[in-house]
């Protein structure tokens, strides 16, 4: 790998540490294991470099790493992971940010391959054609599975609301 590579998925992961914390705290809803599975999945991006053969493909190289990091942590720990946030108090004031809670709630009951799709969809901005290098299948299916967990996602919001 040339120097310039590496200089530059060095350069992008400093730029983007927070997006990966936010994902990374999407998944685990926990400070401290968002910032391990973001340290871990540096440390496993700078060691793996050399496998990445273009470097126009570093951020779906990079949350390709990112998202299995996180699962896998998930899958070891499987005890449940208490939120670190204070809630606040429903009032008229902020009903935005219970219905923000609400959508949070019914992101984090999605199955892992379908709450990835809408988090990196919606809270990363990544294009479908992105998700699918990032999740490593076809764009259709990409597709097919972002519906299908909008729909799912309106079924729990109108289940529990």
């Amino acid at each position: 790998m040339s120097t310039y590579n590496y200089n530059k998925i060095v350069e992008y992961i400093e730029t983007s540490q927070n997006d990966f914390y936010l994902l990374a705290y999407g998944y685990v809803k926990n400070r401290e294991a968002a910032l391990d599975i973001v340290q871990d999945s540096i440390y496993k991006a700078l060691s793996s470099a050399n496998k990445l053969r273009n470097i126009e493909y570093v951020k779906t190289w990079f949350y390709r790493i990112l998202v299995n990091t996180s699962i896998s942590y998930l899958r070891k720990n499987k005890r449940i992971i208490l939120s670190d946030k204070v809630p606040e108090m429903v009032s008229p004031e902020n009903k935005n940010l219970a219905e923000i809670y609400d959508l949070y709630d019914a992101i984090d009951k999605l199955d892992p391959k379908f709450k990835t799709i809408v988090m990196l969809r919606y809270f990363e901005d990544m294009k479908i054609d992105e998700i699918a290098k990032v999740l490593d299948c076809n764009i259709n299916t990409t597709k097919s599975r972002l519906y299908a967990s909008l729909g799912k996602l309106k079924s729990i919001i109108e289940g529990e609301g």
